[in-house]
């Protein structure tokens, strides 16, 4: 098993903080606009910097939606910003309406995605988005993994021509991918060579398969670890490719078991590569009120899950 070390965590809705004020430098027309949470998105430094580039909507998350589809008539890059509840459940047909249908350049940044959101509760912890927005016909839907790679993949989708819809968190996490990464969206990365079965993880359950990695290899299992940063579109060819190998796989992400990573794996498993897989999600409920920890622990969302999917798939080969 490759080892991964880190020398600090931090919260990957700073990484898009950062993201976005290096996006705003290398081209004049990215712009910002936030439902009243500039902290909670980390845009200060990107207002500080551009202040006639910045809008403040206030708790009118339908209007902001509309407001952004409409500044890219006038050739704007905007980055929508607020909690991902209000980012699409609340909004969900503006949207499909004015922006995918429409096919209007808009990012869509959503912070404080899946359980830990923590002790707001589950009314905050959207646990639907993922499937939500890859139903869009059109929409690119992104969740990176810790502070480096959700920097990179916010410069990368201001560069897209297209809807895009960003996922990312509130607790600080390891940062462990390079700072001088290349983020191509629509490609997996291949964090580890195994032949025993095939974990693909995202967002916050990434370090978590890492984990689970080290542990599985004092068990004498070998497994190969892959990072799907970018769920819509799909890298099918670097799944089948490691399904193939490894005959088994283990699908783990922050997300409602229905509608996520699990089931876009498993509809392509499906048609090209029939494969025992096993899911690490939340099964199909609400969250409720606690630390990040403790919910991660509750819902089954760690590395000890991935562990015991991954013992029980390798049964069923």
């Amino acid at each position: 098993m490759k080892k991964y070390t880190y020398t600090e965590s931090k919260d990957t809705r700073s990484g898009f903080g950062a993201g976005l004020l290096e996006a705003g430098k290398q081209d004049e027309n990215v712009v910002a606009l936030c439902a009243d949470l500039i902290g909670s998105l980390k845009m200060n430094d990107f207002i500080k910097e551009f202040p006639e580039r910045f809008f403040q909507i206030g708790i009118a998350e339908a209007n902001m939606m509309g407001i952004a589809a409409g500044l890219t008539i006038g050739g704007k890059i905007p980055f929508t910003g607020t909690f991902a509840n209000f980012s699409t459940g609340r909004v969900y047909d503006q949207i499909r309406q004015s922006i995918a249908y429409s096919d209007k350049n808009v990012k869509i940044a959503a912070s404080h995605a899946g359980l830990t959101l923590g002790e707001d509760g589950a009314t905050h912890q959207i646990l639907e988005d993922i499937g939500l927005m890859k139903m869009l016909p059109g929409m690119t839907v992104i969740n990176p993994c810790d502070f480096n790679q959700t920097k990179a993949a916010t410069i990368a989708a201001a560069k897209y021509d297209g809807p895009v819809y960003l996922r990312f968190g509130r607790p600080v996490v390891p940062n462990f991918t390079p700072a001088d990464q290349e983020f191509v969206i629509g490609k997996a990365v291949l964090l580890n060579e195994g032949t025993d079965v095939t974990i693909i993880a995202t967002g916050h359950l990434v370090w978590e398969a890492i984990q689970a990695g080290e542990k599985l290899a004092e068990l004498g299992i070998n497994a190969e670890i892959i990072n799907i940063h970018t769920i819509k579109p799909l890298d099918e060819e670097a799944i089948l490719k490691s399904v193939a190998k490894t005959k088994c796989v283990v699908t783990a992400e922050e997300h409602n078991r229905l509608g996520g990573l699990g089931d876009s794996v498993a509809q392509v498993l499906t048609r090209e590569l029939p494969t025992p897989q096993e899911y690490v999600a939340v099964n199909d409920s609400f969250g409720e009120s606690g630390t990040p920890a403790q919910l991660m622990e509750k819902y089954g969302l760690n590395a000890a899950a991935i562990v015991a999917a991954v013992q029980k798939v390798i049964k069923r080969k």
